[in-house]
């Protein structure tokens, strides 16, 4: 971004109270977005020592959740979480939970709300993951269940 003479400036122009004035205009918000931005306040205050491990803690824990994405594990668990840490510090983290947090509830609104086919369907491949899992562990060779 340039300046009127013409310098580069680094920094964006807007300040942290334009920013929360330009949240403040936006529509209806979830209120885990709403407890984030209450927690925010509280966390600038703290010091830099303690910020930044949390920054830390939030990019580990965000990576954590992309790679189990594609192995076992709670990966969209663990992103949305690691976006709730870095959400304390940073404003775009909080606008990418925000979004996140909005998708999952648009895709339980669809599955809560859907045709009774759907609903049918998603239970049955629940259950049967459930049941594949509990056999595998009982009769297969994952010591999960001792016996």
């Amino acid at each position: 971004m340039r300046t009127p003479t013409g310098a580069v400036r680094i920094f964006s122009s807007h300040t942290y109270a334009s920013r929360v004035a330009e949240r403040e205009t936006r529509g209806p918000r979830s209120p885990l977005i709403e407890r984030v931005r209450a927690r925010q306040q509280r966390h600038r205050q703290r010091s830099f020592f303690i910020r930044v491990p949390f920054a830390v803690a939030g990019f580990a824990v965000l990576l954590l959740g992309v790679i189990m994405l594609f192995t076992p594990g709670p990966g969209w668990a663990l992103i949305i979480f690691g976006l709730g840490l870095l959400a304390l510090e940073f404003a775009w983290a909080e606008r990418l939970l925000e979004r996140v947090l909005n998708k999952v509830e648009q895709v339980s609104d669809g599955v809560i709300q859907g045709s009774p086919v759907r609903r049918a369907v998603v239970l049955t491949v629940g259950a049967a993951a459930a049941a594949g899992f509990l056999a595998w562990s009982l009769f297969g060779d994952i010591p999960i269940i001792p016996g």
